[in-house]
């Protein structure tokens, strides 16, 4: 009896032990808001990491080349590849996104082919060159854009997300990685509901892929 009674112990005990070691090894990671700073790290096993870091967005008005008015946001993005080798970045985006809480309306999306410099940041567009004359010419295509990064160096892109007047645009957006894929994620907030910017809806696109394999993100 004292031998049952004893491996019923043993067994409580690794069941909780095994719960708590479990619960520990959790990836968790805070709850992004609109102040928030999104720059994801990664690591691979050698503990070599890649940084991606994403800006806020910066907007003004654009007529399209029918002389309609509309929105327009810039955003960009940083990569920065600490491993010991290149990072091939494939990434393509649809023409639009449906907006998920705004049934039957869509925000375009482009790739303007300008490569992402700090040194722009302050300039109007970030430096954009010929903004209004890409986006005149790609309005209604789908945009891609395949870019190498080499070890110790860093690169990156922007974005553009054009919609009609009257709507309200996304503020911040932020590319992750899962796993191989490209994940870019548009978030919308509305600060006319007394004052603070509360989040409205997100939209995820599955925007392309990276050739590094192996990487965690770290917390």
């Amino acid at each position: 009896m004292k031998t049952i009674i004893l491996l019923l112990i043993m067994a409580t005990t690794g069941l909780f032990s095994f719960g708590q070691n479990s619960k520990s090894t959790q990836d968790t990671f805070e709850i992004e808001t609109v102040s928030s700073i999104r720059k994801y790290e990664y690591a691979d096993s050698l503990g070599q990491r890649l940084i991606i870091q994403n800006s806020w967005s910066r907007g003004i008005q654009y007529v399209d080349p029918n002389g309609k008015k509309k929105n327009k946001v810039l955003f960009w993005t940083r990569i920065t590849n600490e491993t010991e080798n290149p990072l091939e970045l494939n990434i393509a985006f649809p023409v639009e996104y449906e907006v998920p809480s705004l049934p039957g309306k869509y925000f375009k999306i482009l790739l303007p082919p300008d490569t992402m410099a700090l040194a722009k940041e302050p300039l109007p567009d970030y430096g954009i060159t010929d903004l209004k004359s890409f986006l005149d010419n790609n309005i209604d295509k789908p945009s891609s854009l395949k870019r190498t990064i080499n070890p110790k160096e860093s690169g990156g892109f922007y974005v553009a997300i054009l919609f009609d007047e009257g709507a309200m645009g996304p503020i911040r957006t932020g590319l992750s990685i899962k796993g191989q894929n490209l994940v870019y994620r548009i978030s919308r907030y509305d600060g006319r509901r007394g004052g603070s910017l509360m989040l409205v809806d997100e939209k995820e696109i599955n925007c392309g892929s990276i050739n590094l394999k192996n990487l965690l993100r770290q917390k």
